[in-house]
């Protein structure tokens, strides 16, 4: 799980501060406020890991295009430094070695060692542009109970860490002269990787709902960042038997599904069925809208059922303890529904131990979370809710304060809009109409 980020000179951000990441955190603010920014920062840096590149600004193919170095620093002054610090508990833990020595703890290879867990570490990295091209100016990691033992690189054309043994230093007091050093290189930097492989994003916009699906027989990853495989996922979770976690038992991930497409008054009854036309490898997605309807395809169904869909099999899909993130994902629903959705993140992120990362402009969503802390449905340490904006071409966030009976003490100005102001305007309009009728 990722713990917490912060940003320099990206887009937007001159400095985001420490900006802290829980199992369900949501970003809120107005348009252009620098809310997708922070995440496209987490996809920007998942797309590098899978290329050769210090920074891999993306391509069509690729979660997000970018650009250039100049176009991502802040301000486009290419002299500044790109600076991105994150903090992350491990899905693998590790142990090292270490030695303690009047009273303090080195790194070494000697069999009067001790065992250290490391569970959690930071990685930080300042990257500066140069003749077009993104080069590191420092990468770290740092790990143990206060950050204590620090792995620094220091080079001008560093891309793979390992590759560069001369720049790899300890501080502190620490020795780095064991063999063992590029073990713990490696288990950082394999953790890390480990970590990014698995974010699953899904955007904002989703594909088009189809009459007929083909499925060559496919398990794919996930579903995609605009769930064009949401129909082979469903399809490889059958054949696989794949379940979830609920109410201590194992169901099938599709009658999961089912359930909340009944609960949030989407679909009585949702299945997947061979077509009667095509191929024996070509399927029918049928959806019964009440217990006496007609089953019909997904594409006869209203838009804002094909573009929710998606959402529901990324949240069942993606294997149990990954990092979600999901752009706007009550867009075009009924605002019934979007409350409903935080009842679906609260079940997923508690039973399939995921972390969901929002950004959202749904009030509805918010009121219903704020609901479930006060029932005690989800603690406010399992929550982090930021709102952002933009003043002079400068985002800044603020974190909000929940209470745990889900007040918001720090409520920002305007947060949704001006809702009391038209309350106001709309009485005032009232009165002055009354009185000219009766005038």
């Amino acid at each position: 799980m990722i713990t917490h980020i912060r940003m320099k000179n990206f887009k937007s951000w001159k400095d985001s501060g420490e900006v802290k990441l829980a199992p369900l955190t949501g970003f809120f603010g107005t348009n252009s406020s620098g809310k997708s920014s922070l995440l496209q920062m987490l996809l920007l840096l998942k797309q590098t890991i899978k290329s050769d590149k210090v920074l891999f600004f993306g391509d069509e193919n690729s979660l997000v295009n970018l650009g250039s170095f100049r176009e991502v620093i802040h301000g486009h002054d290419v002299e500044e430094k790109l600076e991105v610090e994150l903090g992350f508990r491990t899905r693998e833990p590790f142990t090292i070695e270490a030695m303690k020595t009047n009273q303090q703890n080195i790194y070494s290879s000697s069999r009067r060692f001790s065992q250290l867990d490391v569970d959690s570490f930071t990685l930080d990295a300042a990257i500066q542009g140069q003749n077009g091209q993104a080069i590191f100016e420092h990468v770290g990691y740092a790990f143990g109970s206060d950050n204590e033992l620090k792995v620094e690189w220091k080079s001008q054309s560093l891309v793979h860490p390992s590759r560069y043994q001369s720049n790899v230093r300890l501080r502190g007091n620490y020795d780095n002269t064991g063999p063992s050093i590029e073990d713990l290189i490696k288990h950082l930097t394999s953790s890390f990787e480990n970590l990014f492989d698995h974010i699953y994003p899904l955007g904002p916009t989703r594909v088009q709902p189809q009459r007929r699906y083909h499925w060559e027989g496919t398990h794919p990853e996930s579903i995609g960042q605009s769930g064009k495989e949401m129909i082979d996922a469903l399809l490889s979770a059958r054949v696989d038997q794949q379940t979830t976690p609920h109410n201590g038992q194992k169901v099938p991930i599709e009658k999961r599904i089912s359930w909340w497409l009944r609960e949030m008054d989407l679909g009585y009854a949702f299945s997947i069925k061979r077509s009667r036309a095509g191929t024996d490898r070509d399927y029918d997605v049928l959806i019964q809208k009440g217990s006496d309807s007609t089953k019909v395809t997904l594409a006869d169904m209203g838009y804002g059922l094909s573009q929710f869909l998606p959402v529901l099999v990324h949240c069942y899909y993606v294997p149990e303890r990954s990092t979600l993130i999901l752009e706007q994902p009550g867009m075009h629903l009924h605002p019934k529904v979007q409350s409903q959705l935080a009842d679906l993140l609260i079940e997923v992120i508690t039973e399939r131990n995921l972390q969901i990362l929002i950004e959202s402009h749904s009030e509805h969503l918010l009121n219903r979370l704020q609901r479930r802390i006060a029932e005690e449905k989800i603690s406010v340490d399992q929550t982090a809710l930021h709102f952002c904006r933009n003043e002079k071409g400068v985002s800044n966030i603020e974190q909000l304060d929940i209470d745990e009976f889900g007040n918001i003490t720090n409520w920002p100005e305007n947060f949704f809009g001006d809702e009391m102001g038209d309350l106001f305007a709309m009485t005032e309009a009232q009165r002055e109409r009354q009185k000219r009728a009766e005038g």
